[in-house]
């Protein structure tokens, strides 16, 4: 308590929310076939894939305007946007049975995360130890996902919907310390690098800021945004099938316990690496070599495949964080690029394995899942 109570509101707001935000996110995981049960016969495990991916296909869709426009009006008026759609999304998931009113939450959910996000990263890369701020908010963000996997599987065969309760409480709390800040919410002081070189109308700054995206797909930029995309869409595709692969062989409470090691691990790495000096290629190198392995021993080895996979990516991230930081551009802007690469492969992907389960085991698609992140580390520089 006392290392947040010494913190600055934004940096508190930020950890505190980051926890309930992600933790409401995956608390849906371990009881997708559940959910997805009443169309179950009509799409088959496409059903769970929707209902996955539709958070995904939110954070996507959102993410890059977001970034964009955060960059105009202020970080903590989307970082307040995105506590509270988290709330709002909660609710109805909470409440509702219905499939498509399901998805179309988990859709509002992701734009959330979407409206979240790039405002945090953008506050925090301005810390004066960003590499730390980097590494501790990665671990709240992981330890949220493990805490929502770990506790919807305990809690499912006796509340299916407990954990999204609990988080969507979370959440609603989360919301309290906007409220003695609402002039900085109408009256955003922003103070963004470059600022003054914003164009003065809205329409005037997307156009510049999207000729802005095409410097930032540059060659020299292009192994970090693809290096992404393809680690995330693997752990997609695991996580959104697993629990359909375990039906057999794992309890609920057992496949919430392994995909929660995913995010232990990457808590534990994320924070240690964070206080380290060491050069971001090495740090996406060392995260993906782990991530690959954890790939291929998942297919037999679930907590030992969810661990490793979890501790890799939890170094990786934090080194793709760190030089998307030092790029020249807008922090926003970067920011939200990046975050889209996150979720672009964690939405697609797993919609492009969909499509193969009709005719490949999902032994075989984890397998191909390991093959891709093996060939990410020829693409780190």
């Amino acid at each position: 308590m006392r290392v947040l109570d010494s913190m600055n509101p934004d940096r508190r707001l930020i950890y505190v929310a980051v926890f309930a935000i992600m933790g409401l996110s995956n608390a849906v995981i371990p009881i997708l076939p559940e959910l997805a049960a009443l169309y179950h016969s009509t799409f088959g495990e496409f059903a769970s894939s929707l209902l996955f991916s539709g958070y995904f296909l939110g954070a996507l869709a959102t993410m890059l305007p977001f970034g964009i426009m955060a960059d105009r009006v202020g970080n903590l008026r989307f970082i307040g946007l995105g506590i509270i759609l988290t709330a709002i999304s909660g609710l109805i998931i909470f409440f509702s049975e219905d499939l498509w009113i399901l998805i179309i939450s988990r859709f509002m959910e992701g734009a959330a995360c979407g409206a979240f996000f790039p405002a945090a990263f953008s506050t925090l890369s301005k810390c004066k130890d960003p590499g730390r701020c980097m590494g501790e908010f990665t671990f709240l963000f992981n330890a949220g996902l493990a805490s929502g996997a770990l506790i919807s599987g305990l809690l499912a065969d006796t509340y299916l919907k407990g954990a999204i309760l609990i988080f969507t409480f979370i959440a609603l709390l989360s919301i309290i310390p906007l409220f003695p800040r609402y002039k900085e919410l109408i009256n955003p002081n922003v103070e963004e690098e470059k600022t003054d070189l914003l164009p003065d109308s809205l329409q005037d700054h997307f156009k510049h800021s999207f000729s802005e995206v095409a410097r930032l797909l540059n060659r020299q930029n292009s192994g970090i945004w693809l290096s992404s995309f393809l680690l995330n869409g693997a752990i997609g595709v695991l996580i959104a099938y697993y629990p359909d692969y375990s039906l057999e062989f794992l309890t609920k409470t057992q496949l919430g316990s392994a995909i929660a090691s995913l995010y232990i691990c990457a808590m534990v790495t994320s924070l240690l690496v964070g206080r380290f000096r060491i050069k971001e290629k090495v740090i996406i190198g060392i995260g993906l070599s782990f991530s690959a392995l954890g790939a291929f021993f998942a297919i037999k080895y679930p907590f030992l495949g969810f661990s490793s996979l979890g501790g890799g990516s939890g170094i990786a991230m934090v080194g793709f964080a760190l030089a998307v930081a030092r790029m020249d551009a807008y922090r926003g802007l970067a920011m939200g690029f990046f975050n889209t690469t996150i979720y672009a492969g964690l939405s697609l992907l797993p919609i492009a394995a969909g499509f193969l389960t009709g005719f490949l085991s999902f032994e075989k698609i984890f397998a191909v899942n390991g093959f891709i992140l093996a060939g990410a580390l020829l693409l780190k520089d």
